[in-house]
């Protein structure tokens, strides 16, 4: 059945989806599977342009919200700066 309302539940194809890719999450739908794999890919050495086509965005902008702040990784990768901390 077609409706002109968005489902009231996540679309169980998606719930099966994140649940076979092990990703726990309170949001069960679509839009944490993107964000899930747009990190992974990320994390995975994939460029941000090359994340964008992936997830067929539009413009760069767009898929720069899913660069987040990886502090683990930052720490593993900074070099230190010879200044003194805060």
């Amino acid at each position: 059945m077609i409706t002109d309302i968005a489902p009231i539940r996540p679309l169980s194809i998606v719930c099966h989806a994140l649940d076979r890719a092990g990703i726990e999450s309170v949001h069960r739908g679509a839009h944490v599977l993107r964000h899930s794999v747009a990190t992974a890919m990320l994390r995975n050495g994939a460029s941000l342009a090359g994340v964008g086509v992936v997830l067929r965005h539009r413009f760069p902008s767009t898929t720069a919200l899913y660069a987040k702040v990886d502090i683990g990784l930052l720490s593993e990768i900074s070099q230190p700066h010879g200044g003194r901390l805060p």
